[in-house]
């Protein structure tokens, strides 16, 4: 007898049948739902193939010869559509004819005609535990990338301990509505894979969509999907992230960029659970956790009538405010170890951190860009020097200068490079000193190095220097 774990298990997986014999699409029919498989039918290869793109299946009983297409090729255009699919191809034949291409092609097994029901059973029990064996090691590797990259749990301020003490709190719910704010960089998206991680739904998929990437129309084909023909290069149906997402969690992220007429109708699926794909006829039953993130003031939006305020109410049941880095200066040394020691790993370096010096430095500078700018500022020191410590000459000029020690690096830079120095190379740090001693005002700048502020703006774009934040005047 199975158990109840076996048993909810089967509830959520579900099996297409394809076969031309109507008794037979029947008999399995009501044989696998009985053992507690949500169960559809097909009797062609194309509404078959129509199925699987709008249908979650994980199982697939295939007929070897259809009326309309032969077994094998439709298995190849099944797994081309979804590769996560396990198919079983049923044969009147005795044997599977080409049953090596059929195993290349990814053919879980077959069963010869006629068949007893326990084996069919048996046969999709055993694809069903190999499918989630599969997404068991995927998810714990992918689990483990996560955190070898994360920032999220390294660093120990009062401020961080507490947003990860209500994360895990919520993260146990599964459920829960979330609103992360907090400016660009501070790690909003790391926080919300934690907090799927964390939950019940850590074995559904999580899937993030960047509200700002996309313009309108295209926001809401990628949001609800379309259906064929939706629009005049449409030539199939697309399932939307809300339905992939089904059982899982749905990050938007910049959701402040977000088309009122399209909160509209996001407001709608979120309250209704249920949508339809753009022209399609069908309602589409989902269940998703919403995780949304922002660096923009929401309740500013709704005052000026860029946000509707419903919307907004909607989504702010949980809300985590995430700090920028200038306001948790005491995990600034656990972050640059942790980096430190990521791309050492990554890179087969040695490199034991930042010296005193250096570390005074960024310390102090004021990280516009956060958690993503310091982690792009260790890769960076580590991938391209070769001493054994960073060192202030491996810094941007952007962090030397705001300690007030631009111009003796750069001074230094030049006489260190001075055997290997090309004229670019000493027309770069020439900008890079005139800026840092102007303060990062160009005209300044451009004035002490005898040229026009055009010419110092094109060479600010072929050189890929950061200016500083400067400013013309």
């Amino acid at each position: 007898m199975e158990t109840d774990a076996a048993t909810v298990v089967k509830q959520t997986a579900a099996v297409l049948v394809v076969d031309d014999e109507r008794t037979l699409r029947f008999t399995l029919q009501e044989s696998l739902a009985e053992e507690g498989y949500r169960v559809e039918t097909a009797a062609n290869g194309a509404e078959a193939l129509e199925q699987v793109e709008r249908g979650d299946f994980q199982l697939v009983l295939l007929d070897q010869k259809l009326p309309d297409a032969n077994g094998i090729d439709l298995l190849r255009k099944m797994k081309a559509k979804r590769p996560d699919l396990q198919v079983v191809i049923m044969t009147a034949y005795g044997k599977l004819e080409n049953a090596f291409e059929a195993a290349q092609a990814g053919c879980f097994g077959y069963v010869a005609k006629p068949f007893e029901l326990d084996h069919i059973k048996l046969i999709l029990s055993r694809a069903l535990d190999l499918t989630r064996a599969t997404n068991e090691v995927a998810r714990l590797k992918q689990t483990e990338r996560r955190r070898s990259g994360s920032t999220l749990i390294v660093g120990g301020s009062p401020r961080m301990g507490k947003i990860f003490e209500t994360m895990r709190k919520v993260a146990a719910t599964g459920s829960s509505t979330v609103l992360l704010q907090g400016e660009t960089g501070v790690g909003k998206e790391l926080l919300a894979r934690e907090l799927h991680d964390l939950g019940p739904r850590r074995d559904a998929p999580f899937i993030e969509v960047n509200c700002s990437s996309f313009p309108e129309h295209l926001l809401e084909a990628e949001l609800f999907g379309h259906d064929k023909f939706a629009f005049t290069d449409a030539k199939r149906m697309k399932r939307g992230v809300l339905e992939l997402a089904n059982g899982g969690t749905l990050f938007l992220d910049e959701i402040g960029e977000m088309n009122v007429g399209l909160q509209s109708r996001l407001l709608r699926a979120l309250e209704q659970k249920r949508f339809r794909r753009v022209m399609g006829e069908v309602d589409i039953t989902v269940d998703v956790r919403i995780v949304a993130a922002t660096n923009r003031d929401l309740r500013a939006l709704v005052d000026q009538g860029k946000f509707r305020e419903d919307l907004f109410f909607r989504l702010d049941v949980i809300r985590v405010s995430v700090p920028p880095l200038r306001d948790r200066v005491d995990d600034i040394p656990a972050l640059i170890d942790h980096f430190v020691g990521h791309f050492n790993r990554e890179l087969g370096k040695s490199v034991k951190g930042p010296d005193d010096e250096a570390l005074e430095l960024l310390l102090a500078y004021r990280w516009p860009g956060n958690v993503r700018e310091l982690r792009n500022v260790i890769e960076r020191a580590i991938l391209l020097e070769s001493d054994e410590w960073i060192l202030t000459a491996h810094l941007p000029i952007e962090i030397v200068s705001a300690g007030g020690s631009a111009p003796k690096v750069l001074e230094t830079r030049l006489t260190t490079d001075a055997g290997d120095l090309t004229l670019a190379k000493a027309e770069q740090i020439a900008i890079e000193m005139a800026l840092a001693k102007a303060a990062g005002n160009k005209t300044r700048a451009a004035d002490a190095l005898g040229i026009s502020r055009q010419t110092l703006r094109t060479k600010l774009k072929e050189y890929r220097i950061d200016s500083l934040g400067g400013h013309d005047a």
